[in-house]
């Protein structure tokens, strides 16, 4: 069962969309004020949206700590992940692809669709 945990938060942005069905998915800046879901696997995510924000509205994003985000495919637990093209969470290996980011750590493992846990730990680091 996911579950979340002690955070860091940034709610200084708002949505550049309608975010309202992306809750507990990968965010990137998409302006100096805005974000918006990741759409490529070399995204630069800044964290994960916690709430449902309609254009305009103020997202909440989790930029650190335990948090929910919905798995793009089976993701094993204690993985490392990153965005997916639909910005979900990845599994990705680090030392194999330099276009992907890590972002942090699966802690409970996910199936495509569900709600898992992750250590959100950005580096903007590639994985490679």
């Amino acid at each position: 069962m996911a579950y979340e945990g002690a955070q860091l938060t940034l709610g200084t942005l708002s949505a550049a969309g309608d975010l309202s069905t992306k809750q507990y998915h990968f965010v990137k800046l998409a302006s100096a004020t805005t974000v918006n879901v990741c759409t490529a696997i070399t995204d630069v995510p800044i964290g994960v949206l916690q709430n449902k924000p309609e254009s305009g509205e103020t997202a909440e994003i989790c930029i650190f700590g335990i948090t929910k985000v919905v798995a793009d495919g089976t993701v094993a637990f204690s993985r490392w992940i990153g965005t997916s093209t639909d910005s979900q969470a990845a599994g990705i290996t680090p030392g194999s692809d330099d276009t992907v980011y890590v972002m942090g750590q699966a802690i409970t493992a996910g199936a495509a669709g569900t709600v898992m846990t992750v250590l959100l730990n950005p580096t903007n680091c590639r994985a490679k």
